[in-house]
């Protein structure tokens, strides 16, 4: 058969055609991407508190919508804080009756397109129209849905840019890294004032430093224990959440049972310690202070 040059250079046009189309939708990903990347979205969880995110849990989910939780059992996390991830004005808060499953909801509009919905919560503590700052409560932790539907309590969350549902959900972003799915643990950095400390305990620790524990500090900081499996260590830092950049009074610890404690104190701008030491199969006792809160643990830990 003979193929005419016609259709030879139509169909050369169509692939072109086609691959100009999806370079055009890669580029506005990526433009999406750094836009959101630009918002300094945070957690939407208080300052030092550990959720784990999953995208996939539920068959309800469309796209990059997430659902957090922490805690060991189903209802652990019911009526905890949830905060605004980014300031904006509050466009929706209701009960969604029937008319979704969302059930208590809040949606905050951030301005340039972009918001962002906090569903089933137990209790809403902004009202429409209002304005809120990245960091304020807006709400607790529920299990609110539409008539029939029995859920576990859990935050679900989403990031909009646009109308048109699905395809304006966007992939969430957390102190300005994307998030990991389809799911991830993360430590909130939604610590107020604009100002996010760039330090992590696990960047003070050092490689091969996992967290296995840690304590708020009020407002002010959070104390962390992490231990090193491979070299048998525990590590104490305290990673500062107000006056970031400002020498401040804070400290960290660590005392193996049977040992001395060792202390690294001082006015220090971002964290205290590290304060590492030899502790496999050893109780330990930790702790530390910022602002004017302090920590201190019982010996525990033994078998790490």
């Amino acid at each position: 058969m003979k193929i005419s040059g016609a259709i030879v250079a139509g169909a050369a046009l169509l692939m072109s055609l086609g691959t100009a189309s999806a370079a055009a939708a890669d580029r506005q990903a990526e433009t999406q991407q750094a836009q959101a990347l630009a918002t300094n979205f945070q957690l939407p969880f208080p300052c030092g508190q550990a959720w784990t995110g999953n995208s996939n849990a539920s068959s309800a989910h469309q796209s990059y919508e997430i659902d957090f939780n922490r805690g060991g059992s189903a209802d652990a996390d019911l009526g905890d804080t949830v905060v605004a991830a980014a300031s904006g004005t509050v466009v929706i808060s209701s009960h969604q009756g029937s008319t979704n499953g969302f059930g208590n909801l809040v949606k905050i509009d951030h301005g340039g397109g972009w918001s962002t919905y906090y569903a089933h919560l137990n209790a809403r503590s902004v009202s429409v129209g209002q304005s809120v700052a990245q960091g304020q409560k807006i709400g607790t932790v529920g299990k609110t849905s539409k008539p029939g539907n029995n859920i576990s309590a859990h935050l679900h969350y989403e990031v909009r840019q646009g109308t048109s549902y699905p395809s304006n959900v966007r992939k969430a972003v957390f102190n300005g890294v994307t998030f990991g799915y389809p799911n991830q643990t993360l430590t909130s950095r939604n610590c107020g004032g604009g100002s996010t400390n760039p330090h992590t305990p696990t960047s003070v620790c050092g490689a091969g430093y996992s967290v296995i524990n840690s304590a708020a500090l009020g407002t002010a900081g959070t104390v962390y224990l992490l231990y090193n499996a491979s070299n048998g260590n525990n590590c104490v830092t305290t990673i500062k959440h107000s006056s970031i950049g400002t020498a401040t009074a804070t400290s960290a610890y660590l005392e193996v049972q049977g040992s001395a404690r060792k202390t690294d104190s001082g006015n220090f701008s971002y964290y205290a310690g590290p304060v590492t030491a030899q502790a496999a199969g050893k109780c330990v006792k930790w702790g530390g202070k910022a602002g004017s809160s302090t920590h201190d643990s019982p010996f525990q830990h033994c078998g790490s």
